[in-house]
C-alpha cells in the first residue's frame, strides 16, 4: 500500500523554518514512495487561529513548491464527525463522563502528589451519572485507559519506545463545553484521511502513547510514527526569533530562492548518504530515505544557507535575477536599459549570496559614490590624492577603445611611469571609481560604467 502522510499546522503564528522542514520531509517521503501528501489546517483554537496565518501557510508551501494532493482539510469543519466518534466510545464503555470540578482535581493532586487523574469517576454507577446529568452538572469525557501493561511503538527515527500504562491516566478527550481535545481530533482526522505514516516534530513524542490508546479503543489500525529532531540555533538553544529570521516568508521577502531554502532545510538533520550537498527538489525526492534522518538535533547555520543560496544564484540567468531584484526593488536600475543592468548582474553574481545583496552591492553602478562618507582611512585618501592627478586622468581619457583590455594596458603604462606599487595605485583607483576597497575587477567595472562616468568620478577626487 502506498503511504499517505499529512502536514497539519495550527494557524496561530507565522510559518517558521521548523514548519517548513516538517512539511518538506513529509512531502519527500510521500513523493519518494509514490504516495499522497495532504494538508490539514488545525484551526480549532478559535482564540489564536487567524485567517492571515492560514493564508501565510498556504503561501509558504506554494512558494516552496510543496504542492499537496486533494483539497485542504479544515478541522473547524469537522465538529459533527468528532461528536460521532465520542459517542461511539461512550456507548462502548471505552470512555466515561467525569463530573470532578477544578477544586476536586486540585484536592486529588495534593493528596496523591501527582498530576495524574486517579479515576474518581471511572467506575460510577449509571444512577450516579444520571443524577449528575439531571442536576445539569458540567462534565468532561475521559478515555478509559488500560491499568496494566504498556504502550509500545517503533519510531522510524528513534526506534523502540515503551511507556507504561501506569504513566498514562484516564486523560480528557472532550472538554466540559463538548469540544474535543487535540489528541482526539488528531487521531480522528488521521483515520478519516487514511494517514499511514505520521511524520512530525519530536515535541509530539509524549502525545503518541495517548493517541495510540485512542486508536486501540476505536479498534483502528495504528499508523507508523516518525518524530523529527528539533532545529537549534548556533547557541544550541531552540531556534527562535532571537537567532534572526525564522519565518519562511521573511526569507522569500529577502530575495532567497525557494530552491536554495528547500535544499538547505533538507540537510538539517538528514543526509543522502553521500557528500553531495546541492540538490534540487526532484533529486531530493529520489534520494530521500526516512532512515537517514538523524536523532541528533540539527543546528541552523545561516552561513551555510548563504553558501547554498549563492550556488543557486550562479545557476540563474540574468533575466531571472533582474526580475527577482525588481520584485524587491522596482526602481533598481530604471534609469538604465536592461542590457546595462544585466551586465551589472553578471559581474556581481559570483559575489552575491542573495538577491538583496545584488541591490546593496551594486549601488555604485547607478550613482557616483561619496568617498568621504564611505571610507575614513586617511592613508588611502592621501594615496588617492597622490595617484589620481590631472596627468592620470588625461592618460585614461586618451583611451579610444574603452574596454577592460585597454584600461589594463593604460594602468600598467601608468605604473611604469611612476614609482608606485600595484597596490598603491589600485586601492585609490578602486575607491575613486566605486567608493569601495573590494569588489569585481576594477577594469570590468570601468568598462560597464563607460568612459564619461569613469572620468567624471576620477575628476571628482582631484584636489
Amino acid at each position: 500500500m502506498k503511504p499517505c502522510v499529512r502536514f497539519a499546522p495550527s494557524p496561530t503564528g507565522e510559518p517558521h523554518l521548523g514548519f517548513a522542514r516538517t512539511a518538506l520531509f513529509n512531502f519527500l517521503f510521500a513523493r519518494n514512495k509514490g504516495g499522497q501528501f495532504l494538508l490539514r489546517i488545525e484551526d480549532t483554537d478559535l482564540e489564536r487561529s487567524k485567517k492571515q496565518y492560514i493564508d501565510q501557510i498556504i503561501d509558504a508551501l506554494e512558494w516552496l513548491g510543496l504542492n499537496w494532493d486533494l483539497e485542504v482539510f479544515y478541522q473547524s469543519k469537522r465538529t459533527s464527525n468528532y461528536k460521532k466518534y465520542l459517542q461511539n466510545l461512550l456507548d462502548q464503555g471505552k470512555a466515561y463522563r467525569c463530573f470532578a470540578d477544578k477544586a476536586e482535581l486540585q484536592k486529588i493532586r495534593r493528596q496523591t502528589g501527582s498530576y495524574n487523574y486517579n479515576g474518581l469517576w471511572r467506575n460510577r454507577s449509571d444512577d450516579e451519572i444520571k443524577e449528575q446529568l439531571n442536576e445539569g452538572k458540567p462534565y468532561t469525557l475521559r478515555l478509559k485507559t488500560p491499568v496494566d501493561g504498556s504502550v509500545q511503538f517503533k519510531d522510524m527515527i528513534y526506534g523502540d519506545i515503551i511507556v507504561s500504562n501506569f504513566e498514562i491516566d484516564d486523560f480528557i478527550i472532550a472538554r466540559s463545553d463538548g469540544s474535543p481535545v487535540y489528541n482526539f481530533t488528531n487521531v480522528i482526522d488521521d483515520l478519516d484521511m487514511g494517514i499511514t505514516h505520521v511524520i512530525r516534530g519530536e515535541d509530539h513524542i509524549s502525545n503518541t502513547p495517548k493517541q495510540i490508546q485512542i486508536y486501540k479503543a476505536l479498534r483502528m489500525d495504528i499508523p507508523e510514527f516518525a518524530h523529527l529532531p528539533m532545529i537549534l540555533g548556533e547557541d544550541k538553544k531552540r531556534l527562535s526569533k532571537r537567532h534572526g529570521a525564522t519565518s519562511v516568508l521573511a526569507y522569500r521577502d529577502k530575495g532567497y530562492q525557494p530552491e536554495a531554502l528547500i535544499n538547505y532545510l533538507a540537510l538539517l538533520g538528514w543526509n543522502p548518504g553521500t557528500k553531495e550537498e546541492l540538490m534540487n527538489l526532484d533529486q531530493l525526492i529520489s534520494k530521500f530515505k526516512i532512515s537517514r534522518v538523524q536523532k541528533k538535533s540539527a543546528v541552523f547555520d545561516p552561513q551555510k544557507l548563504e553558501w547554498i543560496s549563492s550556488k543557486y544564484i550562479l545557476k540563474e540567468d540574468s533575466n531571472t535575477i533582474l526580475r527577482l531584484i525588481r520584485e524587491i526593488n522596482p526602481n533598481w536600475g530604471l534609469d538604465k536599459d536592461d542590457f546595462y543592468c544585466k551586465k551589472v548582474i553578471n559581474i556581481m553574481r559570483s559575489r552575491c549570496k542573495s538577491i538583496p545583496e545584488f541591490i546593496s552591492n551594486s549601488e555604485y553602478f547607478f550613482s557616483d559614490p561619496k568617498i568621504s562618507s564611505l571610507n575614513k582611512q586617511e592613508n588611502i585618501l592621501k594615496d588617492l590624492n597622490k595617484v589620481i592627478t590631472t596627468e592620470t586622468i588625461e592618460l585614461f581619457d586618451s583611451i579610444e577603445i574603452w574596454d577592460k583590455r585597454s584600461l589594463e594596458q593604460i594602468f600598467n603604462k601608468f605604473l611604469d611611469k611612476t614609482s608606485f606599487s600595484f597596490g598603491k595605485v589600485m586601492r585609490p583607483m578602486r575607491l575613486s571609481i566605486s567608493g569601495r576597497l573590494n569588489g569585481p575587477s576594477l577594469f570590468e567595472i570601468m568598462e560597464i560604467l563607460g568612459k564619461t562616468s569613469s572620468i567624471r568620478r576620477l575628476k571628482s577626487t582631484v584636489i
